[in-house]
């Protein structure tokens, strides 16, 4: 589904990736571990479409998204990645629903096609209770459920998700676990997890180790 080829990424003189080469394939859940420092997130964000990277390509299902500029590029993301981060990063002035709907409407599918695809998600995620509440209303281990079915709501080919249980206690990051290894099993969903939680990437189909750049 995505491949990667001699990525490379630097900050000012500080090089991050040093040639990253790495594939992954529809249905699988793979997680990327290694020290702060070790390029991880930087190259789950390039891989995500969120950063570019200074030299390399990155293709997703014959897509050469490394090479997607602008209005080309936001409308890819928006159709084919979904996107869980540690933060959650929810608006707080909108509703769970309205949440989970967002990026739907701006993908400019029907409204009421969208509202119904995302109660059906908070239903899956088991927090179709708080489809009215506001994230400030909302436990962390809710917050981030919802933070799941808004990652889920276009259908994406693949989910990246960025420590996605470091804000969590450790019952919620277990559910977390079995949520995204159910939801794979459901809908044969990809995710692509950077983690330090050493029990999610045991759990994962391959667990890719990186240090100084590289994929070890």
């Amino acid at each position: 589904m995505i491949s990667g080829r001699q990525i490379h990424k630097s900050y000012g003189t500080v090089p991050v990736l040093k040639g990253v080469d790495i594939d992954i394939n529809k249905g699988e859940v793979v997680s990327i571990v290694g020290p702060s420092g070790s390029g991880k997130s930087t190259l789950l964000h390039i891989l995500g479409t969120l950063d570019k990277p200074d030299s390399g390509t990155v293709v997703m299902n014959e897509t050469p998204i490394s090479s997607l500029t602008g209005k080309q590029l936001a409308a890819f993301r928006n159709k084919n990645i979904g996107f869980v981060f540690q933060f959650h990063h929810l608006l707080p002035e909108f509703s769970a629903i309205e949440n989970v709907c967002i990026p739907g409407w701006l993908a400019g599918r029907k409204k009421k096609e969208v509202l119904e695809k995302a109660k059906e998600l908070l239903a899956v995620l088991g927090v179709d209770h708080r489809l009215e509440n506001k994230p400030g209303e909302l436990s962390g281990g809710e917050q981030q459920r919802v933070a799941v079915a808004r990652a889920l709501i276009n259908q994406p080919q693949i989910v990246f998700a960025d420590e996605p249980t470091g804000n969590l206690d450790t019952a919620n990051a277990r559910e977390l676990h079995d949520l995204f290894f159910s939801l794979r099993k459901r809908f044969q969903q990809t995710f692509l997890i950077v983690t330090h939680n050493e029990e999610l990437a045991t759990l994962s189909d391959r667990t890719l180790h990186m240090k100084d750049g590289l994929i070890a």
